[in-house]
């Protein structure tokens, strides 16, 4: 399992080199494809094959899925070119935060609530951008088994009627593979980021697109609608 992790991880390297040289060469000429193309790399570079069901996130759409793994980040980002808001504890590894940064993340700090304002404003920039912006309201990563509390506070974004936004859940569905994927009691990142680089073979992640939530709802009825319809495709209702 460790060589296994080890020539994926080098394999990973190797294509960060590509992806940023060319990244870096582009991005002064307008928006860069390489850093969705090379989310998209590392996913597939680690097992994940995926495939999509239903309609496709739109620009200025803020998608509200689920969260298993990280992978999910490389997934979705490969699939719809999202950005994602994300903690901002991410971000303190000045390499990690440049890698997140160049493709548009939002970061938040979560457990203060005063920032609130500044984190809605920050996600307002980027969805009008025309870029689409994924979030996790369950705020971390479970063990596959079932989904945490979804958090309605920064769907407070969407009850703006002068802001041209489309929420959409998307549910990331590994099936019965889900709990070999997610992050049990215990287990430190590191370890398992090494487990799934180490992970025998593929694995097939459906990303299903449920349809658009109804505008002009409050955070609330928009977070319990978009918890019970990804529930709902998951079959954990």
């Amino acid at each position: 399992m460790k060589l296994r992790a080890f020539f994926r991880l080098l394999a990973i390297v190797l294509l960060f080199a590509v992806c940023a040289s060319i990244h870096l060469l582009v991005r002064s000429f307008g928006p860069s494809p390489w850093p969705r193309r090379l989310l998209r790399g590392v996913g597939w570079i680690a097992g994940a094959r995926v495939r999509t069901v239903g309609p496709r996130p739109t620009e200025r759409t803020l998608i509200v899925a689920n969260h298993v793994s990280w992978l999910d980040i490389p997934m979705l980002a490969g699939a719809t070119g999202c950005a994602f808001v994300a903690k901002d504890n991410l971000g303190d590894h000045p390499f990690m935060r440049w890698l997140c940064e160049e493709n548009g993340t939002v970061f938040v700090e979560r457990d203060r609530r005063g920032s609130v304002g500044e984190q809605l404003a920050a996600m307002e920039a980027a969805i009008r951008s025309h870029r689409s912006l994924c979030l996790f309201p369950e705020g971390t990563v479970s063990d596959g088994t079932r989904l945490l509390p979804f958090r309605s506070s920064l769907l407070k974004l969407a009850e703006d009627p002068a802001l041209p936004l489309t929420v959409q859940p998307v549910a990331i569905d590994y099936g019965g593979d889900a709990p070999e994927f997610g992050w049990p009691a215990g287990e430190t990142g590191k370890a398992n980021f090494i487990r799934l680089l180490g992970r025998r073979g593929t694995v097939t992640v459906t990303l299903r697109y449920l349809e658009p939530l109804a505008p002009g709802q409050d955070r609330k009825a928009l977070t319990r609608q978009s918890e019970a319809a990804i529930a709902s495709a998951l079959r954990l209702a």
